[in-house]
């Protein structure tokens, strides 16, 4: 066989899929993962696949643990029983006869889940895997009491997270099931909230991500759009607007994780089969990601970055939109370049070369991945740039560019002569290229 004909036997697609998958599979191996879902998630035909896929997850070296809802499964069985739900501000008041359904609705939901984790990953050569599952007393709790008046019976809040025990079962490779519902040392039980609970384990866990499924897409803005990424402090900010009562909870339980130390949580919905494994496996996901540290940041390039800097303006220099770089020129030139990086990819970078006796800077090498395009990128890491300037004292900075003019005239350069380039830049200028010349005079 020729190698062409060898080549088209290859499936491309699954091995782009599986070098783009790779560095997440090693970067999340050995990490805590707690994952939570509400009651509705069992209400839909994938929920099998679901809870497969968080056994993938443990199969693959993450330490699992998840945290279950059941409201549905309450009113259900409040129903059966001839008695009305009473809600208060989204929390259930819990009397004896609530209490009764909110522990059938636990064993209907544990045992469901055991079942199918008990099924290892159907139709893999991993089919006869077991997956060890443990659920326990790991939540201490205490009563909500009378507030405003109502008494709120067995409905409680966490005080208290075993961490010692569940940290015992993720080191022997188990998946930790925790229900809604946490105990007194007096041997009451109460009902909790599903969500306050994933947050205070992953909090106490110091887990790397506390990831909620639930029947939102996330976070969607004021032009209907998905909203795929916020710091906590942003996320602050959405509290201010008009959310749903789902939502409002979501994003308070996110934020309160990211403020106590959990690195990333994501907000992603439990209708899409297979939404977990793209969120937690490809670099743009499909949910809201809200994160302590912005999910993107901005720095200064070192030797490091080299091969992703080329692979980035490599398109670019052939396509005739930027300026030939050799690969020792960049090496030279890096401690002038600065970088967006996003999941450990260079998604933008642009260089700065100061003329200080002019007070100007020249920027160069200006792009972004096509990917990106259109997204603010390309704003964020001028605005870093800008900012970069006025620290170094200078008054303007200047841009050469044949193909990109209306780009920076909106944002607020204008066209000069070549001649009012500094001397040593004009020396430089290319008359074959016949670039236009901008500049942007910054404000103190």
């Amino acid at each position: 066989m020729t190698p062409n004909i060898l080549q088209s036997q290859v499936d491309q697609a699954f091995v782009d899929f599986f070098r783009t998958t790779s560095p997440y599979i090693y970067m999340h191996h050995g990490r805590t993962f707690v994952i939570s879902f509400d009651g509705d998630a069992l209400q839909h035909p994938h929920f099998k696949e679901l809870i497969q896929d968080v056994a993938l997850l443990n199969i693959l070296g993450i330490r699992v643990v998840i945290v279950y809802g059941i409201r549905p499964q309450i009113d259900a069985a409040l129903q059966q029983r001839g008695l009305e739900s009473q809600l208060v501000d989204g929390r259930r008041v819990t009397d004896e006869q609530a209490l009764q359904c909110v522990l059938a609705a636990c064993g209907e939901v544990n045992l469901t889940i055991q079942s199918y984790l008990s099924m290892g990953l159907s139709n893999t050569p991993m089919s006869d895997t077991k997956i060890q599952v443990v659920a326990g007393n790991f939540v201490m709790a205490k009563p909500l009491g009378v507030q405003n008046g109502i008494d709120f019976h067995y409905s409680g809040e966490v005080r208290k997270i075993d961490t010692d025990s569940i940290e015992h079962q993720l080191d022997q490779d188990a998946i930790v099931l925790i229900p809604p519902v946490g105990y007194s040392p007096t041997g009451e039980m109460f009902n909790l909230l599903a969500e306050e609970v994933a947050t205070a384990v992953a909090i106490k866990l110091h887990a790397a991500k506390l990831v909620c499924l639930h029947e939102n897409v996330g976070l969607i803005d004021e032009k209907q759009q998905l909203v795929r990424e916020l710091t906590f402090i942003e996320a602050q900010h959405w509290l201010n607007k008009s959310l749903d009562t789902e939502s409002r909870s979501l994003l308070e339980n996110a934020i309160k994780a990211c403020r106590n130390g959990v690195e990333r949580v994501h907000l992603i919905t439990q209708q899409i089969d297979g939404s977990l494994l793209v969120e937690l496996f490809s670099r743009d996901g499909i949910g809201t990601l809200i994160s302590y540290n912005p999910y993107e940041h901005i720095r200064q390039a070192s030797i490091q970055d080299i091969g992703g800097l080329l692979e980035l303006i490599q398109p670019l220099e052939q396509m005739g939109a930027l300026v030939r770089r050799s690969r020792e020129k960049l090496e030279m030139e890096v401690e002038q370049f600065t970088v967006q990086e996003r999941d450990g990819m260079i998604i933008a970078c642009a260089a700065l070369y100061p003329f200080p006796h002019e007070k100007t800077a020249e920027l160069a090498c200006f792009a972004v991945h096509e990917k990106y395009r259109g997204k603010g990128k390309g704003d964020a890491i001028l605005a870093y740039l800008e900012l970069l300037a006025k620290q170094q004292g200078l008054d303007s900075i200047f841009v050469l560019t044949t193909r990109t003019a209306h780009w920076f005239i909106e944002r607020g350069f204008v066209l000069c002569e070549p001649e009012s380039l500094p001397s040593e830049r004009q020396a430089l200028y290319n008359l074959q290229r016949n670039s236009k010349v901008f500049i942007k005079y910054l404000r103190a």
